[in-house]
C-alpha cells in the first residue's frame, strides 16, 4: 500500500464536524471505524476542556454504543464533574441525531514540579506489582521487532495503515497472548501532533485483536468498550501491548493489556468481548 500523505489523518475537519478517512476503519467491516481512532478522537475532546491547575487523565474510558460510520461525526465534551483536585469529563461523539460512543475521563491534580521526589516514592520508578508479561524493552526504533499481516480487512484501514504494529512475542494470525509495539502512522486531525494521551488510547484497542483465542475466520470478538488506566504519559511515538484474552462463558470475554513505553511501565487496559460465530 502506498505510503500516507503529508495532510493524511484518521479525521478530516468539515466545519465543526470531522469526517473519518480511510485510515480509521475496522478489520470487521470497512463501513465502520476501529475503535483506536475513535478512543483517540475522544480523547483529543477530553484534552479540549483547559483546567485551571495542572491535571493528569488517569482513566480514559470509551463506550462504543453502536458501529461509528465512516460520515460526518460531531464532537463534544464537558467537566460532569468539576474539582480542584479529582474531575470527570464527558465526551461524545454522535452521527447525525445518535450517539455512537462516549468517553468519561478521570483526572487528578498534579504535584507541583518542585515536590520531593522521597515524599512520592512512584515518581522515578517504572512501575511495580504484578503485571502480564515482562519489559518488552526498547521500542522498534532501535530493535526493528517483526511484522504480522491481518488475517482480515484487507481494505485500507486502521491496522494495516493508520497504524503501525510490530512483534515482539506472538502474531496477529495466532492464538493466544501476543507483545506488539503501535505507533500512528499519521495524526489524529492534519497538522496536530497526537498527544501521549491520544496515541495510548488508540493503541489499547488492539489488544483483542492481537491477543486472540479464536479464529477470525469463524468467530467475532468485537469489544463494545475500552477502559485505559496510565499512571504517567507515555514518552516517543510507540506505545507497547503486552495482551492477553480470557473466553469465558458462551459470548463473553476480557482481554487485558499492560501498556509501555521504552522507559517502562505506564498503565493498563482492558476491554469487555462479546464474541459471535460468523454466520
Amino acid at each position: 500500500m502506498n505510503p500516507p500523505a503529508q495532510d493524511d489523518a484518521l479525521f478530516q475537519p468539515d466545519g465543526e464536524d470531522v469526517v473519518p478517512t480511510e485510515f480509521s476503519r475496522g478489520p470487521w467491516t470497512p463501513d465502520a471505524l476501529h475503535g483506536g481512532p475513535v478512543a483517540a478522537l475522544l480523547a483529543r475532546a477530553v484534552e479540549s476542556i483547559s483546567t485551571d491547575e495542572p491535571m493528569h487523565v488517569t482513566r480514559l474510558t470509551v463506550e462504543l454504543l453502536r458501529p461509528v460510520p465512516l460520515a460526518p461525526l460531531s464532537v463534544s465534551a464537558s467537566v460532569s464533574r468539576p474539582g480542584r483536585k479529582v474531575q470527570l469529563v464527558d465526551a461524545r461523539i454522535s452521527s447525525g441525531d445518535r450517539d455512537v460512543a462516549w468517553g468519561r475521563a478521570l483526572r487528578v491534580r498534579l504535584q507541583p514540579s518542585g515536590s520531593d521526589s522521597a515524599e512520592f516514592p512512584g515518581t522515578n520508578s517504572s512501575g511495580a506489582g504484578p503485571v502480564p508479561g515482562v519489559d518488552p524493552g526498547a521500542p522498534p526504533a532501535h530493535h526493528g521487532g517483526y511484522r504480522s499481516p491481518a488475517p482480515i480487512g484487507a481494505y485500507r484501514a486502521f491496522h494495516n495503515a493508520g497504524a503501525e504494529l510490530r512483534y515482539i512475542a506472538g502474531e496477529f494470525d495466532g492464538r493466544g497472548p501476543a507483545t506488539v509495539w503501535v505507533r500512528l502512522a499519521v495524526p489524529v486531525v492534519p497538522g496536530e501532533e497526537p498527544t501521549p494521551l491520544q496515541r495510548v488510547a488508540a493503541a489499547s484497542d488492539f489488544g483483542n485483536g492481537v491477543s486472540s483465542e479464536l479464529d477470525f475466520a469463524h468467530y467475532v470478538f468485537i469489544n463494545p468498550d475500552l477502559t485505559v488506566y496510565v499512571h504517567r504519559p507515555a514518552i516517543g511515538e510507540w506505545v507497547c501491548l503486552d495482551a492477553s484474552t480470557d473466553i469465558g462463558i458462551p459470548g463473553a470475554g476480557v482481554a487485558q493489556s499492560a501498556l509501555w513505553d521504552g522507559h517502562g511501565l505506564i498503565g493498563r487496559s482492558l476491554q469487555s468481548l462479546l464474541v459471535e460465530r460468523r454466520a
